[in-house]
C-alpha cells in the first residue's frame, strides 16, 4: 500500500526573491518543483499538492483595484479562486510535462477547493496575512495613507499588505480529493489555503480573507491520515536564532522540543511561525512526521539526507 504525502508549496516558491514574478518566471520555477514531485511519485507516494498564493493573490487584488474604472472588481474570495485556477494550471502543467518526459502515465487533477471558516473568527478584526509584493517603508506608508491598507514588515525583506486570515475548519471538497487519490491521481488542492467560505442556513457564502495555506494543508493532511506532511519553503532547514550570530539548523527534532522552541519565540509570525503551528497541529492530530525544506531538496529530505524532520 502506498504512503500518502501532502506537499505544501509556498507561493514564494513560484516567485523567488529578486524576481519580478512574471508568468514566465513562475512556469520556470514550478518546473523545478515538478521534477521533485515526480520523483516522489516514483518513490511510491500518493501525492496531494497544495500551494500558497501570497504574492499572486496580492497581485490579482491589485489588478482588480487599479482597473476598477474599466472593468468589474473582484472580492478577495474570488481573487483566491482565480489564483487557484491559474496556479493549479501552472503546477499541473509542469507535473504533466515532467511525467511525459519520464514516460509515466498518471493523471493530474486540480480541484477548486472551498474551506469553511467561522464568520466570527477574530482574524477578521485583526488582519495579519501578508499578501502581494514587498514595499519599502516609505512606499508602504504612502499606500497605507492613500489606500487604507494595513502594512507590516515581513520576513525582514520589506513591508507587505495584510488581510484577514481566519482558521480553517472544514474542507468542502474533501471526499472528491479522497476519490482522486483512490484512483491513483496526483491531486492539486486547497490552493492558497482554499477559498474562504462560511455556512449560513446550510448555504455557503464567500468571505473576504486569505486562509494560511500551511494551516489548511495541515487540516487536509490530518483528514487524509497522511503518512507525512511536507512543507516546501525558501530554506533548506528550519533555524533557531534566525539571522543571529548563533543561528543553527534544526535537523531532527520532536514535537515536544519544537513546541518549546515556538514558545521561546524562535519562529516569526509572518515567516516560519505558521509553518511550525501547522506542523504541531498535524502531529497533535495523529500525524507521524513533518518535513520542512526547500523545493529543490524535497526528494533528498524524504530520503533523510537533509531538511528539518519533526516526529513524536
Amino acid at each position: 500500500m502506498k504512503k500518502v504525502a501532502v506537499v505544501a508549496i509556498g507561493g514564494n516558491s513560484l516567485i523567488r526573491a529578486g524576481q519580478r514574478g512574471t508568468i514566465e518566471e513562475q512556469f520556470e520555477n514550478v518546473l523545478k518543483t515538478a521534477e521533485q514531485i515526480v520523483k516522489l511519485y516514483q518513490l511510491g507516494f500518493d501525492l496531494i499538492i497544495t500551494h500558497g498564493n501570497g504574492p499572486q493573490v496580492g497581485a490579482q487584488l491589485l489588478r482588480s483595484e487599479l482597473a476598477s474604472s474599466q472593468v468589474y472588481t473582484e472580492p478577495l474570495d474570488v481573487c483566491v479562486a482565480d489564483t487557484q485556477g491559474s496556479m493549479g494550471y501552472m503546477i499541473q502543467h509542469g507535473i504533466q510535462n515532467v511525467l511525459a518526459q519520464n514516460n509515466i502515465s498518471v493523471g493530474v487533477a486540480t480541484i477548486i477547493t472551498q474551506v469553511i471558516v467561522d464568520k466570527d473568527d477574530p482574524g477578521f478584526k485583526n488582519p495579519n496575512k501578508p499578501i502581494g509584493p514587498f514595499y519599502s517603508k516609505e512606499e508602504a506608508e504612502k499606500r497605507a495613507l492613500e489606500l487604507g491598507w494595513k502594512m507590516v514588515e515581513d520576513a525582514q525583506r520589506g513591508y507587505r499588505r495584510v488581510v484577514p486570515s481566519p482558521i480553517p475548519l472544514e474542507i468542502v471538497e474533501l471526499e472528491f480529493i479522497k476519490s482522486c487519490i483512490e484512483k491513483d491521481l496526483i491531486v492539486i488542492s486547497v490552493g492558497g489555503g482554499g477559498i474562504p467560505v462560511v455556512k449560513e442556513n446550510s448555504k455557503l457564502k464567500g468571505v473576504e480573507a486569505v486562509i494560511d495555506k500551511d494551516r489548511a494543508s495541515s487540516l487536509l493532511a490530518s483528514k487524509l491520515n497522511a503518512d507525512v506532511f511536507i512543507i516546501s519553503t525558501d530554506a533548506e532547514y528550519v533555524c533557531l536564532n534566525y539571522k543571529k550570530p548563533n543561528q543553527s539548523n534544526l535537523k531532527n527534532t520532536t514535537l515536544a522540543d519544537i513546541q518549546e522552541y515556538y514558545k521561546e519565540g524562535h519562529f516569526p509570525p509572518g515567516n516560519m511561525g505558521p509553518k511550525i503551528e501547522a506542523a504541531i497541529s498535524f502531529l497533535k492530530n495523529g500525524g507521524k512526521e513533518v518535513i520542512i525544506t526547500s523545493p529543490e531538496n524535497l526528494v533528498n529530505a524524504v530520503q533523510g539526507l537533509t531538511g528539518t524532520h519533526i516526529t513524536h
